[in-house]
């Protein structure tokens, strides 16, 4: 990698070029440790975030902020958006541009990096933990692709999205705050508004981390990375004898454990290239996400994905592929030759499969009320299996929609039906599958609490997104109440429970690059 010029002193610039220092007070009480920057510095470059001259803060998470400890009264309006823009930082701070590689769409780019991205540095929440604080769309870096901003939809997606998956219980990277910059940023031949996200991580470790170490350095470098990973992770595994292996075991754990998740509640990634791929089991990048309505396992949204390679059914094979690439990283580490070493790495992936069923099983086990000690007699593993494919089968072949199915299968546990026959269509019975699941007695009160009555409904993430664009905040703020409380119905919000109407165009994402 070439030396590109250091900026990561205090000194910004603003949109004329011209120097601008700024530095956040001790009174804000914030403190950003430099760890990464510290431990791993062939994986980053200093540098600074751009300074826009008219920015305005539109959405800040006063839960997520308290999380990390910091108080909005200690910070003036002022202070705060630079502060969220990456131009003031409290003294000591580092940031930088983290470097990585990526397999995406299958092949291999030897050099990606946060092209319009920095890390602010880490910080420590209430548990004493570190987390990361990381800008979207805060200028050119010298791994830049394109003109380093971002528009203002794209960050509001990702808020929105962090958000929503937090309140669904799955591990997911979440936003502090959205900061307009009234900058205008060319897409797709129009002006758009432009924005910062910044975004907290349990760390921005990737796949793609591992693949840029092993590119570049030597087996020590890759060694020191692992070190980390697992001291920021798995810190139970820190020192041990056979820590690397180990290590390896537990990101396939953890993944499993997420792609299930994902498939449980209806979320597509749209982009699981293994530079979005986190070591820390979170979800990460909500570029070209969306959730499904009607189940089907070939859903797929993003207008990149062509092949339909990260369709909705392929995203538990995907993984593994991922993983697998993160298994060729560790090989080194992992044996004293390179037979012995693809033995160790083999043993681990090969549990991802047995890992994934049981987190997918006993997470549709609680989405059917099947979960109680009376069910579980009833209905063993396998016939649960038999079950579940009967039941998926029907809502595949039917198109009917799959968050507001279980709602209503809770309801026919309940004894009233009308819902469940509803969504069949007409002259349709519902499958055998029904009778032997109420046979079992589910448990409804137990299903309401794990089947969301409000997902990210696509059509409505778009029109809150394009009303935003536009000026009108109101009906994202009002999308974002519904998600961040997704298992409590309330009136006057019937339109939020239910999928896009029918014969509507076809939803499709975008990266937002």
């Amino acid at each position: 990698m070439s030396e590109p010029r250091d900026r990561s002193t205090s000194t910004a610039t603003n949109e004329q070029g011209e120097a601008v220092e700024e530095r956040l007070p001790p009174s804000a009480e914030v403190v950003l440790e430099h760890d990464f920057a510290d431990r791993l510095p062939e994986l980053s470059v200093p540098w600074r975030a751009q300074r826009p001259d008219q920015p305005s803060v539109l959405v800040w998470n006063v839960a997520l902020a308290a999380e990390l400890g910091i108080d909005a009264a200690h910070l003036s309006e002022e202070e705060r958006v630079r502060f969220l823009l990456g131009n003031a930082l409290p003294v000591g701070a580092k940031p930088v541009a983290q470097a990585y590689a990526g397999h995406q769409f299958g092949g291999l780019s030897p050099r990606l990096g946060d092209g319009r991205a920095l890390l602010l540095g880490e910080i420590r929440d209430a548990d004493g933990g570190l987390r990361d604080l990381h800008l979207k769309g805060s200028g050119r870096t010298p791994f830049a692709r394109a003109d380093g901003f971002a528009a203002l939809g794209p960050m509001l997606r990702e808020y929105l999205m962090g958000e929503a998956m937090h309140a669904l219980g799955v591990p997911t990277t979440r936003a502090l705050g959205v900061v307009a910059t009234g900058r205008r940023v060319p897409r797709d031949g129009e002006l758009l508004p432009g924005a910062v996200l910044a975004r907290v991580a349990a760390s921005h470790l990737r796949v793609g981390s591992f693949q840029y170490a092993r590119l570049v350095g030597e087996d020590e470098l890759i060694v020191r990375v692992a070190d980390y990973a697992i001291e920021r992770h798995f810190p139970e595994l820190a020192g041990a004898e056979g820590r690397y292996s180990a290590l390896l075991a537990a990101v396939v754990a953890a993944q499993a454990r997420l792609v299930a998740q994902w498939v449980l509640v209806g979320f597509v990634h749209g982009v699981m290239n293994t530079d979005n791929m986190t070591i820390s089991g979170e979800t990460i990048d909500y570029g070209p996400c969306a959730f499904i309505d009607a189940f089907d396992p070939g859903a797929s949204f993003s207008s990149i994905d062509t092949q339909r390679r990260y369709a909705y059914g392929n995203q538990p094979s995907i993984a593994l592929w991922n993983l697998t690439r993160f298994a060729e990283t560790l090989l080194p580490l992992l044996g004293d030759d390179t037979e012995a070493a693809k033995g160790v790495a083999i043993k681990s992936l090969d549990r991802f499969g047995e890992l994934y069923n049981e987190a997918w099983m006993s997470g549709m086990r609680d989405k059917l009320g099947l979960a109680h000690d009376g069910a579980k007699q009833a209905i063993d593993d396998g016939a649960l299996a038999e079950l579940t494919a009967e039941m998926l089968g029907d809502l595949q072949g039917h198109r009917i929609d799959y968050t507001s199915f279980f709602r209503a299968l809770a309801d026919a546990a309940r004894g009233d039906a009308a819902a469940l026959e509803s969504a069949f269509p007409e002259g349709v019975g519902i499958g055998e599958w029904a009778g032997r699941w109420l046979e079992a007695s589910p448990d409804a009160d137990a299903m309401d609490r794990v089947n969301p009555v409000y997902i990210p409904r696509n059509h409505l993430v778009d029109e809150a997104l394009t009303a935003a664009s536009e000026g009108d905040l109101a009906p994202f703020r009002t999308l974002l109440e519904v998600l961040e409380r997704p298992f409590l119905p309330r009136l006057g919000y019937e339109r939020y429970e239910r999928p896009a109407p029918v014969g509507g165009p076809a939803h499709v994402t975008f990266c937002g690059t």
